[in-house]
């Protein structure tokens, strides 16, 4: 069992009031909170030893180097990927994933594919469809069903031998869903596609084996796993990352500059040009420590009972409809009531102390698909309640009577 009110002690923002109440934070899909040990680990980069890495001699950029490739070698453990130079550091999933579509124009063709899924984030739509621009490559889209799950079936007659790239998320923002990955992997692959895996949403309640899975890549954010923001990882196979051209010029990505020619370093440094975000980095690796320290299995366990905690509750408020009803999802829950437009209750719950998500949650496409503007978004991590949870269904039944 979790003890929660120390685990809750080790989050400071949780002790903080808003409009006088007490804090109600349930906006952890669009970035979780970052607890002590993980804000002293910025702190102490600064305090002791802020230098720039890899090319000093001196002792501070030596400290400062081997930090941060110690956190590289925690990344490469966590994610179990096969060497650490697989791991290439960035400033997020939206960056990890422009990365790979802009190394991709080089290798698709005129009539090649490249399969998405109608659940995506934007940051896993725009790039692709920048780069059928750019290429003359084909979007093909795995439609969704009215409870927010994938149409596998429908993947089945899409795929085919033109079918160079599929992307798809882990794990919906917007509803929660997760996705059979697994199966989309394999299948993918049968075809000789390459698969692409955003796990921004996935990583703060699973832990991802990249080699167990067998994604060719594999992204995600600090920010979703109790880090600071501005910093992310792409995962990906030594080979695929090797054919792939730097997606950026400048420092650190060179081997050796000339007027004439310049030759580029080995991975992972060929995709890290400029001083990165160190003590980002660096925390990123004890974020992770903290959450292992907790363990998935336990947060997992916790979070799905305050899920199906706050599902019994919210649907007893008469008029409240819940998207994304899978049987297989993370502790989201994405809702309207009646007629009310979801930035109204969002606001009034605001001024009752609750922080939730209103709108499209940048994937328009879904709430077109449910022909609806937006939704209420409350998403819960291991560290909020029940109590907290009844202070929302409160907060939500004032703001019906209100608006009604």
């Amino acid at each position: 069992m979790l003890d929660i009110d120390k685990i809750r002690a080790e989050f400071p923002i949780l002790k903080r009031e808003v409009n006088g109440k007490p804090l109600v934070y349930f906006d952890n899909a669009a970035t979780s909170q970052t607890p002590q040990i993980v804000i002293d680990a910025i702190v102490d980069y600064y305090y002791n030893y802020n230098a720039n890495i890899h090319r000093g001699v001196h002792t501070l950029s030596q400290e400062a180097t081997d930090k941060y490739e110690e956190a590289r070698l925690k990344i490469q453990k966590h994610f179990n990927a096969k060497k650490s130079f697989e791991v290439i550091f960035t400033s997020g999933t939206t960056h990890s994933i422009n990365i790979v579509a802009t190394g991709f124009a080089s290798l698709l063709d005129k009539g090649d594919e490249i399969i998405v899924s109608a659940l995506e984030h934007h940051s896993n739509i725009v790039p692709w469809q920048m780069l059928c621009e750019r290429t003359g490559a084909i979007l093909k889209v795995i439609p969704m069903n009215e409870e927010g799950e994938l149409v596998m079936s429908a993947y089945d007659k899409i795929l085919s031998d033109k079918t160079k790239l599929v992307f798809v998320n882990h794990v919906s923002n917007a509803l929660g869903t997760i996705n059979p990955i697994e199966e989309i992997i394999r299948k993918a692959h049968n075809v000789g596609a390459a698969v692409l895996i955003d796990g921004a949403q996935a990583c703060p309640h699973i832990k991802p084996d990249v080699q167990k899975l067998d994604a060719d890549f594999y992204v995600a954010s600090a920010h979703k796993i109790y880090g600071p923001t501005g910093v992310g990882i792409l995962y990906g196979k030594e080979e695929w990352l090797n054919k792939l051209p730097p997606y950026q010029g400048g420092g650190e990505m060179i081997k050796e500059v000339t007027f004439e020619k310049t030759t580029y370093a080995d991975l992972p440094h060929k995709f890290e040009a400029g001083t990165p975000n160190i003590c980002g980095g660096i925390a990123f690796g004890v974020a992770l420590d903290y959450a292992n320290s907790i363990g998935f299995d336990e947060i997992e366990k916790r979070e799905m009972e305050l899920l199906n905690y706050a599902t019994k509750k919210l649907l007893a408020i008469d008029g409240l409809k819940i998207y994304g009803t899978s049987n297989n999802k993370t502790a989201v829950i994405s809702f309207n009531i009646d007629k009310i437009h979801p930035y109204d209750i969002g606001t009034i719950v605001d001024k009752l102390g609750v922080a939730v998500r209103t709108g499209h949650h940048c994937t328009q496409p879904i709430m077109d698909f449910y022909k609806i503007p937006g939704t209420v978004r409350a998403s819960f991590s291991f560290y909020n309640t029940k109590e907290e949870i009844d202070v929302l269904v409160n907060t939500v039944k004032k703001a019906k009577m209100m608006l009604s």
